[in-house]
């Protein structure tokens, strides 16, 4: 018998999902795998966005105990002083990159011979991402980018997202929503992007081609425009763009995103973004007096990264902070006209946190804990981060990020 359970999120500022809903974890009490039957237990929780009655409503025991369970799976960083010794944890540990307020997680995950599967590396065999979610991020982000220039210039007044039930009721708010003329434009088209696009939609904008977006000055109404990366970026030599040459080689491209600037307004940034690409624009042409755009929500939320005004995450109870371009500083939200607004909250599904767990409790549960019990595809193995006190090998250049002593890495 399989053991489970739903930890309760420690870290702080709070983050209101859960990598299963009520209905979700229900299910899997009334199945059968590999290993045999399984049961779920929930650590009780004030702020989870499900409330604890709803899981004890279908026979789920609460119980703040959960060391005997054989599976501990939570959302976002577990602190250190909460980690159970040789447990498997599943929860998105920000370690990958060498974050260094992670650090100490990791070696803590070491010491304690925890095996961590991080939901971030969860691939499949061509190496795509099977569980993320980037589509509300891109969904609530564009949302927020909308909201910050109503409040900037006064044109219109939206609720923040989070006191909205769910998308249902966003995407009822701004189906009438009167908009002013200006322009937008949205950069990137994986996930995060799909999900600002359904934002875009919903409010009707009218959507053009880049070409056009330069030519025109909107009249009466509000365009936008999707940039892929072949939109904004020219090869050094003057080879013809080549995608697949550019993720591999970001270095051997220019950045040639300028003109856009000068056409934008609000700016959603939900491309990725690789540290040797080059950036949208410089501090430079931000004091440019053709600069253009006054609102920029950072989706990525990439520190000073390609877009240097993001100079911090901002937190949903507060959203926006200024960028002063001629003083390169932060300043208060909305406090002078030349100014920039930033919007750049670092967890933005956790705004309409019962949808977004809804369907990331979905892919858990169909795609990724059946293969604990019969890993057939590899997919566990290739997510999990370490196991038994060592870095897996797919992993071990981490091993200079986690401090003394120093641990050796498990045969394959």
């Amino acid at each position: 018998m399989m053991k489970i359970g739903l930890i309760r999120e420690g870290k702080n500022p709070p983050d209101r999902r859960a990598p299963l809903t009520p209905a979700q974890a229900y299910a899997l009490t009334q199945a059968t795998w590999a290993s045999g039957p399984v049961e779920v237990y929930v650590q009780p929780s004030p702020i989870r966005c499900f409330a604890d009655a709803e899981y004890a409503a279908l026979g789920l025991p609460l119980t703040e105990d959960l060391s005997h369970c054989d599976v501990l799976l939570g959302i976002k960083e577990v602190p250190v002083d909460q980690l159970i010794p040789e447990k498997i944890y599943l929860f998105f540990s920000h370690t990958i990159k060498k974050q260094p307020h992670n650090q100490a997680l990791l070696q803590a995950v070491l010491d304690r011979g925890i095996r961590l599967v991080d939901y971030e590396t969860l691939t499949d065999e061509a190496g795509a991402r099977i569980l993320a979610f980037g589509h509300y991020a891109g969904l609530v982000g564009a949302y927020n980018g909308l909201w910050a220039y109503g409040q900037r210039y006064g044109h219109f007044d939206l609720p923040r997202a989070h006191h909205l039930k769910d998308r249902h009721a966003l995407f009822e708010l701004v189906k009438n929503l009167e908009l002013p003329p200006f322009k937008i434009a949205l950069t990137g088209g994986g996930r995060v992007a799909k999900g600002a696009l359904q934002l875009l939609e919903a409010l009707g904008i009218h959507r053009v081609e880049p070409a056009e977006y330069l030519r025109q000055t909107p009249a009466g109404r509000p365009v936008y425009t999707q940039l892929n990366s072949h939109h904004y970026h020219r090869h050094r030599h003057g080879k013809p763009f080549v995608a697949e040459e550019f993720y591999r080689r970001p270095a051997d491209f220019t950045g040639e995103f300028w003109p856009f600037a000068q056409a934008t307004h609000l700016l959603l940034a939900a491309a990725y973004w690789h540290p040797e690409a080059p950036v949208l624009f410089t501090k430079a042409q931000m004091r440019h007096p053709q600069f253009g755009i006054r609102v920029i929500a950072d989706i990525t939320c990439d520190i000073e990264g390609s877009i240097p005004s993001t100079v911090r995450a901002s937190k949903i109870a507060e959203p926006v902070y200024d960028y002063n371009p001629h003083a390169e500083r932060e300043e208060p939200p909305f406090s002078r006209e030349h100014n920039v607004t930033v919007m750049a909250i670092d967890n933005l599904p956790g705004e309409l946190p019962r949808d977004a767990s809804e369907d990331f409790g979905h892919v858990l549960v169909t795609k990724v804990l059946p293969q604990l019990a019969h890993d057939a595809t590899g997919l566990i193995a290739r997510a999990t981060i370490a196991q038994s006190g060592q870095l897996r090998p797919r992993f071990a250049y981490l091993h200079g990020y986690v401090r003394p002593p120093a641990h050796p890495v498990a045969a394959s």
